[in-house]
């Protein structure tokens, strides 16, 4: 059992109230409440160790290092990376995907293939497009069908010998869709493709096991998963990561500069160019840990407790569609009432101190299939309750009062 009482009084933010009224937070999509340990960890940094990494041989420089090498070491087991060279920092999930996205760029030839699907984030489309224009590579879309999964019949003709890469979402951050990942890149592999999965939206909810995907990238951000904003992780299997050329030149990623020539340092030095988010890299290793203390299949548990609460709720209320019904899920829904704008009524519940998400959730093309400019979307994690779904469906009934 998760003690919900506990763990909301570690997140100072949801004492707040908006609009004279108790802060109910369901936009966890977007980005993740900190809780206290996280904060006292950034503000410990500064105060106390604050200098810069892997350079200095005074005292500050090697704590510092060592507090940064051993989130690290913690990013590394909690997604069972086989060693910590494998796990390369980023400011966060997109440029995780760009790194991969622009180092490919001297492995492709015209008439490559790339898979993607309908369901992805625009930071899991756009850079394609773009490695696509260098290379004259060309780019195939997953189709999705109108419960919100993919249509993996069709994933399976767009494979070929001509496929190079696969990236897919592991969970859709506009439905909650939860994708079978694992079937995805066995199919992938068999015809010689490597594959990159999106983990952002999934890494708060689910447990990730890299090795038992035997998945060929996988990016997070820090700040979906209680961490700070400004950092996250690319993992990419060391063949891989060594086989790939530098994304940035600069200082540390380098063995040796010569006016005649530049040497590159071993993984995972040699795609972190320049001084990191120092502070963020220890930070994300303190919220992993927060994490675990819970327990992840305790957040999973009670998470899907809420989201099927709010399913039920929302499914009373007249006029309301919800879009995303598979049975995989995580924490989200995402809906309209109909008739009215998503905007206009998440402008009304903010007044009412209800936070969720409206309009595409850079997922565009998501709104496209479904025909409409976008939804409302609310997004659980461990540390919202039932009650607060309660103040949310009340809400949500005043609006569409007001608005009709």
């Amino acid at each position: 059992m998760v003690d919900i009482a506990k763990i909301r009084n570690d997140f100072p933010i949801l004492k707040r109230q908006i609009n004279n009224k108790p802060l109910v937070y369901f936009d966890n999509a977007a980005t993740s409440q900190k809780p206290k340990v996280v904060i006292d960890a950034i503000v410990d940094y500064y105060e106390n160790y604050n200098a810069n990494i892997h350079r200095g041989v005074h005292t500050l420089s090697q704590e510092a290092t060592d507090k940064y090498e051993a989130a690290r070491q913690k990013i590394q087991h909690h997604f069972n990376a086989a060693n910590p060279e494998e796990i390369i920092f980023t400011s966060g999930t997109t440029e995780a995907i760009n790194l991969v996205a622009t180092s490919f760029t001297t492995l492709l030839q015209s008439g490559d293939e790339l898979i993607i699907s309908a369901l992805e984030h625009h930071s899991n489309i756009v850079p394609w497009q773009m490695l696509c224009e260098r290379t004259g590579a060309v780019l195939k879309v997953i189709p999705m069908k109108h419960d919100g999964s993919l249509d993996l019949a069709e994933y399976d003709r767009f494979l070929n010998n001509k496929t190079k890469l696969v990236m897919v979402n592991h969970v859709s951050n506009a439905l909650g869709t939860i994708n079978p990942i694992k079937r995805i890149i066995d199919t992938a592999h068999a015809h010689g493709a490597a594959v990159l999965i999106d983990g952002a939206q999934a890494s708060m909810h689910i447990k990730t096991n890299v090795q038992a995907l035997d998945v060929d990238f996988y990016t997070v951000s820090a700040h979906k998963m209680c961490g700070p904003t400004g950092v996250g992780m690319l993992y990419g299997k060391a063949e891989w990561l060594r086989k790939l050329p530098p994304y940035k030149g600069g200082g540390e990623m380098i063995a040796e500069v010569r006016f005649e020539k530049t040497t590159y340092a071993d993984i995972p030095h040699k795609f972190e160019a320049g001084t990191p988010n120092i502070v963020g890299g220890i930070a994300f290793g303190t919220a992993i840990d927060y994490l675990n203390q819970i327990g992840m299949s305790k957040i999973a548990n009670y998470e899907s407790e809420l989201l099927d609460y709010a399913t039920k709720a929302l499914e009373k209320l007249d006029g309301i569609e919800i879009y995303g019904k598979t049975v995989e899920k995580t924490a989200v829904v995402s809906f309209n009432f109909q008739g009215l704008h998503p905007y206009d009524v998440g402008t009304i519940i903010d007044k009412l101190g209800i936070a969720v998400r409206t309009g595409h959730h850079c997922a565009q093309p998501i709104m496209d299939f479904y025909k409409i400019p976008g939804t409302i979307r609310a997004s659980f994690a461990f540390y919202n309750t039932k009650t607060e779904i309660d103040l949310m469906i009340t809400a949500l009934k005043r609006a569409k009062e007001m608005l009709s």
